[in-house]
């Protein structure tokens, strides 16, 4: 029987078509900013509105949460968003934390150090700064309660990966040597260096966030488009069409092409 990373893979493979003229949009990590993605998505809205791609996706790469104060209103904006376009929203690592978190509240001894109490008092709750363990369980039951059902289906239906012609989209990146359709899912939403530093040809170019970066990076093998959202106010939207990429950005910066024939 084939892995659910396996199956994943056919599926979204699945959506492709030869020829078709579909352009994507795939955004950075967002980390708690609604004003952020409420910006991105008006320069999306409006890219599309001049340009009239045939078929435009837009793929959000994970991070929704966490760091900045509004993840509880991002959640919902990505929600009703995806429910009139087409569009994936990938599940990231802080996303993770996240649900671990309700099953196993000791994870936030862990979360609470890259961002986890900001999202929990987004959900109106009050954390002390260093929960004990009585504490821990108290604000997973409360977070319960207080999160409505539809941001917890959201949450638990965002898939690891979306593939699309030469494209792979993930959070965080892929193990080198590794097929995509073997990858774990601790390297898809936690990878770094190792995956940084490789020229490797993929076998797609890996579009992904999880590392922030001054400038968006647009590489042969792979592109990096979470420029630090919740510490620089940019967030960063790639658009791609066939080997042009464009860059679209939140505040006064002005749009970036690249071109690749990778």
């Amino acid at each position: 029987m084939r892995s659910f990373l396996q199956r994943l893979v056919g599926q979204t493979g699945d959506l492709e078509h030869e020829g078709d003229e579909t352009c994507i949009y795939a955004v950075g990590d967002i980390h708690g900013h609604a004003d952020l993605l409420h910006e991105i998505c008006a320069r999306i809205d409006a890219d599309i509105r001049r340009f009239r791609p045939a078929r435009p996706i837009q793929v959000f790469l994970g991070d929704y949460i966490d760091r900045g104060p509004d993840s509880r209103d991002v959640i919902t904006m990505l929600d009703q968003r995806r429910r009139t376009r087409s569009m994936v929203c990938l599940l990231g690592n802080h996303e993770a934390c996240l649900l671990e978190f309700l099953v196993n509240p000791d994870m936030l001894a862990q979360w609470r150090q890259f961002g986890g109490l900001q999202t929990l008092m987004s959900y109106g709750l009050t954390p002390s700064p260093n929960p004990d363990a009585s504490e821990r369980r108290a604000l997973a039951r409360q977070l319960i309660r207080q999160m409505p059902p539809a941001h917890l289906a959201f949450l638990r239906s965002l898939p690891l990966c979306y593939v699309h012609k030469r494209y792979f989209f993930v959070h965080a990146g892929v193990r080198p040597g590794v097929a995509l359709n073997q990858q774990r899912k601790e390297d898809l939403l936690w990878i770094r260096d190792d995956f940084l530093i490789s020229e490797d040809d993929f076998g797609k170019v890996v579009v992904h966030g999880h590392t922030p970066v001054r400038e968006a990076e647009l590489l042969r093998n792979r592109i990096n488009v979470d420029t630090g959202a919740y510490a620089t106010g940019r967030l960063t939207c790639v658009k791609l069409e066939g080997a042009r990429r464009t860059l679209l950005m939140t505040g006064n910066r002005a749009a970036r092409h690249g071109q690749c024939d990778g």
